[in-house]
């Protein structure tokens, strides 16, 4: 058996999809595939974590980052826990009326969700912090949630891909957000004069940056757990018993390069894969990637279905005839 288990191709294809595409090009030459879409807390976590809940949906009128009405979806599961992603209400491709100003964009949304789950019933709340448009420091979130009466226990869990802290947020994610190098130093101004008005100082905290500091604002505010949404996936799917289970496993995400293996899904699979090899199928290779390209069986470049469906008969057809790769050869 082979396990599948494909991050997104970030704006092109799903991890589901990435993965239903390979697991065909397997089954196709007579292989067998399981397939596990991942994340690591930025696109695509909220998919991947309703799922592995078996959470059920629901529509929470809010607002966006530059306070557009909005609707998002949260997941609620039987156990008590939420899954909230936080580019359904901050983030930076949400469509608005208003001027994309990163100085004005708020996290204000994402607290209405919070407190949303909260009234729900919701005792732990796992917040998907990729992919927004603010650079805030959680400010406007901590504002929603002290509105809505607070978290009553419920216990926050911010899941990051990321471990920037708290006051190189604005200069590492805000251009990107399109802000320019004055309004980068105005930004880094007001989280350094936020970070001393919250209850404990998040500034020298790993994480605490992810979301343009939404992250450190909730650890601040709300004693909030700040974790690997990789390493968290991978725990919540059980991967490490389905790795030990598989022949060969087959990773994927748009581009394999140097970030690969900082805190990254295809890292964590690594880490868990102790001698079970591991193929990748992605969209490109950047040539930063150097020597971490020894850690995979074979890397192969898919950008489409059809690419993808190839790969994964290509890994199948290796694995059949028992040409495997092993650590050290």
């Amino acid at each position: 058996m082979i396990l599948v288990a494909p991050d997104s191709f970030k704006g092109t294809y799903t991890a589901a999809q990435v993965a239903t595409h390979i697991a065909n090009g397997i089954r196709s030459v007579g292989g067998t595939a399981q397939e596990m879409p991942v994340a690591d807390g930025g696109e695509g976590t909220f998919d991947v974590i309703f799922q592995g809940l078996h959470a059920q949906p629901l529509t929470v009128s809010t607002v966006g980052p530059w306070g557009d009405e909005t609707k998002a979806v949260i997941g609620l599961s039987q156990n008590g826990t939420a899954i909230v992603e936080l580019a359904s209400a901050s983030g930076l491709n949400m469509p608005t009326t208003q001027t994309r100003d990163p100085l004005a964009a708020t996290t204000y949304g994402t607290g209405v969700l919070i407190a949303e789950a909260v009234r729900r019933g919701a005792r732990k709340i796992l917040v998907a912090a990729g992919g927004s448009a603010t650079t805030d420091g959680g400010a406007g979130a901590i504002t929603a949630i002290e509105e809505a009466g607070g978290l009553h226990g419920a216990q926050l869990v911010v899941l990051s891909d990321v471990t920037t802290r708290f006051s190189d947020a604005a200069r590492i994610f805000g251009p990107q957000k399109g802000a320019d190098p004055a309004t980068v130093q105005l930004l880094t101004q007001r989280l350094e004069r936020l970070a001393e008005t919250l209850k404990r100082d998040p500034r020298n905290v790993d994480r605490s940056g992810a979301a343009g500091g939404f992250a450190g604002g909730m650890w601040a505010q709300h004693e909030a757990s700040l974790v690997s949404g990789a390493d968290y996936i991978l725990d919540l799917l059980d991967a490490e018993t389905h790795i030990a289970a598989s022949e060969a496993v087959i990773v994927g995400e748009g581009r394999l390069d140097s970030q690969t293996g900082q805190g990254k899904i295809i890292a964590g699979i690594l880490a868990r894969s102790r001698g079970v090899p591991v193929y990748a199928v992605v969209g490109s290779v950047h040539e930063d990637l150097g020597s971490y390209a020894s850690n995979f069986a074979d890397i192969i470049t898919a950008s489409d279905g059809p690419a993808m469906t190839a790969a994964g008969a290509r890994v199948a057809e290796t694995v059949t005839t028992g040409s495997l790769w092993k650590p050290g050869v």
